[in-house]
């Protein structure tokens, strides 16, 4: 085999050929590779579709709890202070809101809202079993966005801890061969000095 000066020549698979330098360590390297490979795809798959029908139940549990309810801004939204832009980037803000429970107690909180809502504008909040006011569950591709990315988390981290578990191993696979080799060097280095000087 032709090869470029000073580089090392490439032999494929040259731990499942038969040689007397290929050790059983180096077998093991190599299963232990494809091993984690497999492992790490089909763990973070399973992990990740996991996760997501998890999410998914999360949310639907979520908006069963929840109901929409009329209520009435009792300021302008603009006026509010503060008033922060929501997180879903709908451009609402938080601001005061007065609402009429199921049993005929009337309460207020803030609520997120239109941003150019008028005092004394009918709009709609939710609130929890206990009659709370908590925020809209997500809904259409936000549900899905947040879904997707609960599974894609989960995988890729499961995919990870796979990979370094693997990686770990084998270093510790390398050192032990390394090791050996120090050991056998150690039994073989006397026999070759005198054969070279004698």
């Amino acid at each position: 085999m032709a090869t470029t000066h000073g580089a090392r020549p490439k032999v494929p698979w040259w731990r499942w050929r038969k040689n007397p330098l290929c050790r059983r360590s180096d077998v093991a390297e190599v299963w232990l590779l494809i091993a984690t490979a497999v492992l790490a795809l089909v763990l973070s798959g399973f992990a990740g579709i996991t996760a997501a029908g998890a999410v998914g139940t999360s949310l639907d549990d979520r908006r069963e709890r929840t109901r929409p309810v009329a209520a009435v801004l009792v300021e302008n939204a603009r006026d509010a202070a503060p008033a922060p832009v929501s997180e879903s980037g709908d451009g609402g803000v938080w601001a005061e809101v007065r609402w009429t429970a199921p049993d005929g107690s009337r309460h207020t909180g803030r609520a997120e809202v239109p941003a150019d809502g008028k005092k004394g504008d009918e709009v709609t909040v939710h609130n929890d079993g206990d009659g709370r006011l908590v925020s809209a569950p997500p809904e259409g591709a936000e549900a899905h966005f947040q879904i997707a990315m609960g599974g894609l988390t989960v995988a890729f981290v499961t995919g990870g801890m796979v990979l370094l578990v693997g990686w770990i191993v084998r270093a510790r696979l390398r050192l032990r061969r390394l090791d050996l080799w120090e050991a056998e060097w150690r039994q073989v280095e006397p026999a070759w000095r005198r054969r070279m000087t004698g």
